[in-house]
C-alpha cells in the first residue's frame, strides 16, 4: 500500500506557531506525527514524503536520523524547500523533484509545490502536494497531503480520492487545459 504525507517539519519548533499546530512542544509534535505514521504504515508499504521532512540544527540531526530509521515502510522523498542536504542524504528508498506513482487504478503526480498542470493531467492524474500547509486543501484534481490538513497522519489512495471528490473544480483548469473537463 502507498501512503502520502507532506510538511512534517520534524524538529521545527517555529512551525507550531506559524501553522497554529496544537502542540505544546516540538517533541509532542514529532511524537504524534511519528506515532500516526507507525500506526498506519506497514513494513512492506511505501511512504511518500512530499517534501519538508525535517528542520534541525546540527546537534539535533542524529535525533532526526533516528526518528527516520524508526519509521516503517519504504520511505521516498519528494524534495521540499526545507529538505537540506543532510535530509536528502538519509537512507531514502528513492529521492525525486517530481514523481509519478501508479497506485492501483490512479496516477498520482507528486511535487512539493502545487502546480497549475502536470504530467497526464488531461488523462485523470491527480497532483499531490504540500508546501501550503493549512492554507489550501486543493481542488478536484490537486490534493494537499500535508499533515496540517490530514490530522497529522498520512493518507492513502482512497482517503485522497474521497477528499478530491469533495473539493471544487480548479477555477483556472480550462485556462491551462482547455477541452479537458473534470467530472
Amino acid at each position: 500500500m502507498n501512503w502520502y504525507t507532506a510538511d512534517l517539519h520534524l524538529n521545527h519548533d517555529a512551525v507550531i506557531r506559524f501553522c497554529k499546530r496544537p502542540f505544546s512542544s516540538v517533541t509532542a509534535m514529532d511524537n504524534q506525527i511519528c506515532k500516526a505514521i507507525a500506526s498506519l504504515v506497514a513494513a512492506d508499504d511505501d511512504l511518500w514524503i512530499v517534501g519538508d521532512f525535517a528542520f534541525a540544527r546540527m546537534e539535533d540531526r542524529p535525533q532526526i536520523a533516528a526518528r527516520f530509521s524508526a519509521l516503517p515502510g519504504r520511505k521516498h522523498l519528494i524534495f521540499g524547500n526545507h529538505d537540506r542536504r543532510w535530509v536528502r542524504d538519509l537512507a531514502w528508498t528513492s529521492r525525486h523533484d517530481i514523481a509519478v506513482v501508479r497506485d492501483d487504478d490512479t496516477s498520482f503526480v507528486l511535487c512539493h509545490y502545487p502546480m497549475m498542470t502536470w504530467p497526464m493531467a488531461r488523462y485523470g492524474s491527480i497532483q499531490l502536494f504540500g508546501h501550503v500547509h493549512n492554507n489550501w486543501l486543493g481542488s478536484r484534481n490537486a490534493v494537499n497531503v500535508g499533515v496540517d490538513v490530514w490530522n497529522f497522519a498520512p493518507a492513502n489512495r482512497l482517503d485522497i480520492l474521497r477528499r478530491a471528490t469533495a473539493q471544487p473544480l480548479n477555477a483556472h483548469w480550462n485556462d491551462v487545459e482547455p477541452g479537458s473537463y473534470l467530472e
